[in-house]
This record gives structure tokens, C-alpha cells and sequence, in this order.
């Protein structure tokens, strides 16, 4: 477990072994098994600790995650030679091993004697390790990019990613006489000549044909975003139109995968008159826009569209993850300007308090956002130029690795099985790009300096921002297991907007809890009427109730859609005739 192979071996070497270490291996397949001694390995576990922080930790209790790992390897490994003696049970007592980890769920790894010695060590040494990152003396941040590096490598070094170490891949490749490893391997030869790695047969999914299908058009577009709007599903609308902005890190049609989970469709079906921002995916040549022109030129352009185009002077609106940022902060400029067109605002998992980003906030700091604004911002020395989607997305899956990065390596290559298909997996994978400056601003306003719910702080489209100056009933959404905004961090946003507030926090993560229909019948949902100053106050009172949380915020928003009237017959107006039908081009 030292940076150096060879360090690691010569600790091992330089460790008398016990007694029964002398006997000699059963088979070519375990030779090495006697150069696995437990005081070597505690031995190399201390040196990874060293190597790995450089930082303090206090002396007794590295002594004691020491002799804690010491007796737990003694033990693995009388087990393991009990196992691996003709007669043995397996190392489990009961005929096989017990794990315990869904890695190695197989029963290739249960029955195998080595194989379960390989994976309880490792399970073992990931365990220690992660308790060394926990025991380190230091800031928070420091401390929690030791945790992120930690676990980087510890995911990284699962035996199971391995095909010389995983018993199941191996039994596969002999029953399939290597049919699985050409199929790997074929897999793998694809993806790199795509540039990413397959997380769903891609294959089975186009956009405007099975997913992105809810029927509408395009009514206009600038060198932005295009403007959709859907056919109405009901006889009459309410009077008062539905904006949705949603983020443009990734595409729109996350709010449109399919009919049985389109939020889009489904806010059609309650006799809302919808309009969707489907972005640009940027080019060289928008490499230079700022987030002034994602707001003016986008945002607040598109309220002001929907407003000509309806005749209505007040709009609902919803924004989505950056999409709600966005959305706010086009409000605050307009309510600079002294008006007011949001009737109600629904924010879907969003920060405006950046105080707590969770994980992301392991990458940021003023070297990190200043590199940035050198390479990619718009005085870099080469000009401005633009973030890559791809690398956004695979930054994003190196935050959940076992399920988004090895899960697929073990899957896709070592056992050469093809992914099958999911819409969101296929959706995740069609990565979208951002003007180097545009990302700049966002990154160090406020993710770095958290300036964004600071009243008069920043300045946007000319106009000082105060986001408490937005006059409209707000609706707040977060996820209680999202890693990307974490759901105390948009609860507090109750703190920084002034209107009527309601928060529903929902089940599951950043996107499975969003996109939840009520027809599913799937996960549950938290409300409190009440919105205490603290969240853990809020969530102790709230009351949790089963299904899906679009139905509240249905009920929240059918009165403040106003009168019914007749539904359009055709979309858009005199003035804004439809351009193509929906999805667009740009989201293509």
C-alpha cells in the first residue's frame, strides 16, 4: 500500500513470518499467499499512511487503528490457511465466506478460499485506510480531500476491477471459452474510440424518437437557447404559462426522458401552458459568453418572450440545479429594474447559499478557480475557451466511482456483458460544454466566495442583486440523499428569498428524486408547514409521506395558475411562428 510497488514488497520480505508459514502452497494459484503476513501488512499500512497525508494524526490512535488491524489480520489470516488446508470449510464456518460487500456477492468469491481471502484483506485494508483519512489533524477541507483521495483509490483497488483477481470474470471467460473476454474487449475498443464509458446501450435511444418525445415546437431561438412550447394535453390551460428553465450543464429533456416520467409531460397534463429553455450546446464560437449573457441574453429574455407571447403580464417558473440559479438570479435583475414577472417560483434542487456544496467543494479554492480563469476565462492568454462536457461528466461520476466508473469496468469489459438500456444513463452520457467565462464567473462568485445570497455584493447585467427583492411565492425541492447539492444547503435558501415559502424535501438523490411520477408509486416524501432556522429542526417535525412529491407541488401550483381558458390550437403567435418542431435542434 505504498506509492512504490517495490517498497511494498521489500516490507513484506523484511518480516519474519510464523511457523506455519514454511509449509509449502498448495498450488501455483496461491503461491504468494505466504508473503501475505499480517505484521507486513501492518507494516505497509503505517508506511501508506505516511506517504498518504503527510499530515498529523494523534499517536494513540494511529497505535490503536495499528493494533486494531493487526488483530484483524491475524485472524483473516488463520482463517484464510484454514480455509485453503485440505478438509477446510471456506473460511466462513459455514461451507463459504461471508463478505458482505455486493462486489463480491458472487458465489465465485464465497467458494473460492483465495478469492475471499483477497477480498476480506481488502476489505479490511480499505477500511483501515479510510479511518486513517478520518484521523487526520487538520481543516476540514484538508480533511475531506484526504476522505475524496482516500476512497478514489480505495474503490480504485477493489480486487474485483481486476480479471487476474476476480474468481467470477475468470469462471466466466472458461464457461464462455473467451467469448466474454473478446466481448470485453470489443466493448472496450468502442469506448475509447468514443471517448467515454458506456453506462447504457446508447444504442437503443435517439432524441425526438423515444426519448425527449412530448409533442411540441420551437417558437424561438437566439444564439443561446431555443424556446419549445407543448401542445396542451387539456380542453383548457390555466391563463397563466409555465417556465422551465433547466440546467445547462446537461440537456433539457432530463425533464422529458419518457412519458411515464416527463415532469414536462406531466405539467401539460395538469392543464399548464408550458415553455422550456432547451440551451445551446456551445461551440468555439460562443467560447467567450459570460454569465451576463446567460442571463440577459437567456434568461430574462425568455421570460420576457413568454410574457409577449401569452399576453400574460405574470409568469410561473421553475428552474432545475444550476437552471434554479439561473433563474433566480434573473428574477433579482429584473427586480432591480422594478419588475416583478414571476407569480411563483419553484426551485428543484438549486443553491443560492453556497456555504455547504458537499462534495464538489473538495475541488475549490483560490489556486484551483484562479487556474481556471488563466486557461479557460476570458483574459487566458489564449483566449477564452471552452469547458468540455465530457470532462464535467466524468468529474461527476468520479463522485459515486463504484457506481458510475467501476461498476461499468467489471461489467462492460472484464465480463464483457453489454450495458442494457436507461434512458437517464443515456441522458447522463450527452455531455454539453460551457464558455470558459460564463463557468469562471459561476465558479468563483459562488461556489469559491459565496457571494451570490449576499444583498448588493454582485452585479449582474448592470444591476446590484438581492434576491430577497423577488416578490413571488417560492417552492423549494431537495433530495435528501444528493451528493451534488446537498439538501441543507437548498433549505437554505428559506433564508435568503422573501415570498411565501413552502419545502418539500424528497427520497434519493440528485436526478432518481426528481424524476419520480406519481404513477410509479416509489419512494416517499417530507413536509412541514413550519420553516424552522435550522433543517434538522425542520426535519424532526415533518411528516413523511409515501410516493411521489410531484403531487404536492401540483397541488401548490394549481391555484396560483390562475382562471382555465380555451387551450391554443397551434403554438406560438403572429409574432413568434414556430421555427421546428420540438425538440430542436440545439439540443441535437
Amino acid at each position: 500500500y505504498s506509492r512504490d510497488n517495490r517498497r511494498f514488497d521489500t516490507t513484506v520480505r523484511h518480516h519474519a513470518m510464523p511457523p506455519h508459514h514454511g509449509r509449502q502452497p498448495m498450488s501455483t494459484s496461491n503461491a504468494f499467499v505466504p508473503d501475505l503476513d499480517p505484521r507486513a501488512m501492518s507494516a505497509a499500512m503505517g508506511d501508506a499512511w505516511k506517504t498518504l497525508s503527510g499530515l498529523k494524526v494523534a499517536p494513540h490512535t494511529l497505535q490503536q487503528l495499528q493494533r486494531e488491524y493487526v488483530e484483524a489480520a491475524t485472524a483473516l489470516w488463520n482463517g484464510a490457511l484454514h480455509a485453503m488446508t485440505p478438509g477446510g470449510d471456506g473460511g466462513g464456518g459455514g461451507g463459504k465466506a461471508k463478505l458482505g460487500d455486493r462486489r463480491f456477492a458472487a458465489e465465485e468469491w464465497a467458494h473460492n478460499p483465495m478469492a475471499a481471502y483477497t477480498a476480506q484483506l481488502y476489505l479490511l485494508n480499505a477500511s483501515t485506510l479510510t479511518k486513517m483519512a478520518e484521523a487526520v489533524e487538520g481543516d476540514a477541507k484538508s480533511k475531506a480531500r484526504i476522505r475524496f483521495a482516500v476512497q478514489q483509490w480505495v474503490d480504485a483497488a477493489s480486487p474485483s476491477n481486476y480479471l487476474a483477481l476476480n474468481p467470477e470474470a475468470q469462471q466466466l471467460a472458461l464457461k464462455t471459452q473467451g467469448q466474454s473476454l473478446a466481448a470485453g474487449m470489443k466493448h472496450l475498443l468502442g469506448d475509447a474510440g468514443k471517448g467515454h464509458m458506456s453506462q447504457t446501450d446508447e444504442s437503443a435511444f435517439e432524441v425526438g424518437r423515444n426519448v425527449a418525445t412530448t409533442e411540441g415546437a420551437v417558437v424561438f431561438e437566439n444564439e443561446l437557447f431555443q424556446l419549445i412550447e407543448y401542445k396542451p394535453l387539456t380542453e383548457q390551460v390555466h391563463e397563466r404559462p409555465m417556465l422551465m428553465v433547466p440546467p445547462c450543464i446537461n440537456k433539457f429533456y432530463i425533464m422529458d426522458l419518457q412519458p411515464d416520467n416527463s415532469l414536462i409531460r406531466y405539467t401539460v397534463q395538469q392543464g399548464h401552458r408550458t415553455f422550456v429553455v432547451s440551451w445551446r450546446n456551445p461551440d468555439a464560437s460562443l467560447a467567450d459568453r459570460g454569465w451576463d449573457d446567460y442571463i440577459g441574453t437567456a434568461a430574462i429574455r425568455a421570460i420576457e418572450v413568454v410574457q409577449e407571447l401569452t399576453g400574460s403580464e405574470t409568469i410561473n417558473t421553475l428552474g432545475f440545479c444550476v437552471g434554479g440559479t439561473i433563474l433566480a438570479t434573473a428574477l433579482a435583475v429584473l427586480a432591480a429594474r422594478g419588475k416583478q414577472p414571476a407569480h411563483s417560483v419553484t426551485l428543484l434542487t438549486t443553491l443560492l447559499d453556497f456555504s455547504d456544496t458537499g462534495i464538489l467543494d473538495v475541488f475549490i479554492d483560490e489556486a484551483g478557480v484562479r487556474l481556471r480563469e488563466m486557461t479557460l476565462g476570458p483574459n487566458a492568454p489564449a483566449g477564452p475557451a471552452l469547458l468540455k462536457g465530457q470532462e464535467l461528466a466524468t468529474t461527476f461520476s468520479m463522485l459515486r466511482p463504484n457506481d458510475l466508473v467501476w461498476n461499468y469496468v467489471v461489467a462492460n469489459y472484464l465480463k464483457g456483458e453489454a450495458p442494457p438500456p436507461f434512458d437517464l444513463l443515456y441522458w447522463n452520457g450527452d455531455a454539453t460544454n460551457l464558455p470558459g467565462p460564463m463557468y469562471c464567473w459561476y465558479l468563483r462568485h459562488t461556489y469559491l466566495q459565496d457571494e451570490l445570497k449576499l444583498p448588493g455584493r454582485l452585479t449582474v447585467c448592470g444591476e446590484k442583486l438581492d434576491l430577497a427583492r423577488i416578490e413571488a411565492p417560492v417552492f423549494l425541492y431537495a433530495s435528501r440523499e444528493d451528493h451534488i447539492v446537498p439538501w441543507k444547503a437548498a433549505y437554505a435558501s428559506t433564508r435568503v428569498l422573501s415570498g411565501k415559502k413552502r419545502f418539500v424535501l424528497g427520497a434519493s438523490g440528485h436526478i432518481a428524486g426528481v424524476i419520480n411520477p406519481p404513477a410509479k408509486k416509489k419512494r416517499n416524501y417530507w413536509t412541514n408547514e413550519a420553516l424552522p432556522q435550522q433543517p434538522d429542526a425542520w426535519l424532526a417535525a415533518a411528516q413523511e409521506v409515501p410516493g411521489s412529491w410531484w403531487a404536492d407541488w401540483s397541488a401548490w401550483l394549481e391555484p396560483l395558475g390562475g382562471a382555465l381558458v380555451a387551450a391554443p390550437q397551434l403554438p406560438g403567435s403572429a409574432k413568434y411562428q414556430p421555427i421546428e418542431p420540438a425538440p430542436g435542434r440545439y439540443v441535437l
